[in-house]
């Protein structure tokens, strides 16, 4: 069980996060933010809604709605998998994933892999696909889809 001290700190770091994207921390983005950051699944709205019920009645309206907000302040991010379903990641910095899809899995790749692969990507390409397209990149995203290898 939690200590109201560190309770107490997490709840601080979260404000902190939610006042620089300009959000109010209320108890429902709370609890969807909290338990988004707590898997290394990137679950789905679905899963999301079936970990914050223990913490209160919360309908899965709520949770998409919730996350909608996230997104769109940046504190999280949507990602499309292979099935049609859309997955969640509380890790909002650039990163690569892997989708395996013999299993649905979709996982980080390991920080130096992922970063090398960034690392890749042409800032003149960027700036160009930015042009030719009239955007603005704000985020990279980058998914590479794989099946298990039985040995």
């Amino acid at each position: 069980m939690e200590t109201t001290r560190s309770q107490s700190a997490r709840q601080e770091a979260l404000r902190t996060v939610f006042d620089r994207c300009g959000l109010r921390l209320t108890r429902q983005r709370e609890a969807v933010y909290s338990a988004l950051c707590a898997s290394d699944t990137h679950p789905t709205a679905e899963e999301i809604h079936r970990r914050v019920l223990d913490e209160g009645t919360i309908s899965l309206a709520t949770v998409y709605n919730t996350l909608q907000v996230l997104c769109e302040a940046g504190v999280c991010r949507k990602l499309a998998t292979t099935d049609g379903s859309c997955r969640y990641d509380g890790g909002s910095h650039d990163h690569a994933h892997l989708c395996v899809v013999d299993t649905g899995e979709l996982l980080d790749l390991p920080l130096d892999i992922s970063d090398e692969l960034l690392e890749g990507l042409s800032p003149h390409l960027l700036r160009r696909a930015a042009d030719e397209m009239g955007v603005e990149i704000e985020q990279i995203s980058v998914v590479l889809t794989g099946r298990r290898i039985s040995n």
